[in-house]
């Protein structure tokens, strides 16, 4: 998908555009860019759901008819208008269609799991430590949402010292592991992330003997 600053095509719909492709009304959109972001076969997570690429082609902006545009959920003046627009790069055809709800939904509230599910989510966190130049932060950055949910990321990175941009893309891998929440502003920890930061925290303690699954589901503070 390319690296910050690249917007991709989810980035850069609109709500009642998210919407419609949800309805199924919008299917297909035009982007010009520099080199592709999206690729056919891909997915996308957006705010109501994962799309799924099914073609990217160069398009001629004279070939854009107003069957096309109706696709894309605009009259065709006003598409054709934007597309011309200053902006450099090739324009891109892109088609699609909504593949269902984003899985990290159901994940971030299943709660029920076993010793070994935990051990392994607990392991992914640590290799997301060890990944980090930045040394060990999958702790620290679920308590500091824990202890101050939807705090905006600017305030959340002051408070724990990181910059922004690394925050905000770290809470992103939490996010794919079903452990936060996001909002308009800030984070919050879901069921499975209260769940997931108890047991590191208890694991943290010496001689923290193991916790049932009962115990597990117990409400935290």
């Amino acid at each position: 998908m390319g690296s910050h600053p690249v917007l991709t095509i989810a980035m850069l719909f609109k709500r009642p555009e998210l919407d419609a492709i949800r309805a199924g009304r919008i299917t297909l959109a035009f982007r010009r860019w520099r080199r592709p972001t999206v690729k056919a076969g891909g997915t996308l997570k957006t705010p109501v759901g994962l799309l799924s690429i099914d073609r990217v082609t160069l398009e001629d902006i004279s070939r854009i008819s107003s069957a096309d545009a109706a696709r894309s959920g605009r009259d065709l003046a006003s598409l054709l208008s934007g597309l011309e627009r200053g902006r450099e790069g090739s324009i891109y055809r892109i088609e699609f269609h909504f593949a269902g709800p984003d899985p990290r939904i159901a994940l971030r509230e299943d709660v029920d799991l076993s010793e070994n599910e935990l051990q392994e989510i607990q392991l992914k966190l640590r290799r997301l430590d060890a990944a980090s130049e930045m040394g060990d932060w999958t702790l620290e950055i679920l308590s500091a949402i824990q202890s101050k949910p939807r705090l905006a990321a600017v305030h959340l990175a002051d408070q724990t010292g990181y910059a922004k941009e690394w925050l905000k893309t770290q809470v992103r891998k939490l996010k794919n592991l079903g452990l936060t929440i996001s909002h308009q502003p800030g984070y919050e920890l879901s069921p499975r992330g209260i769940l997931v930061t108890r047991a590191l925290k208890l694991a943290k303690q010496p001689d923290a003997p193991p916790q049932s699954r009962a115990s597990r589901h117990e409400p935290g503070p």
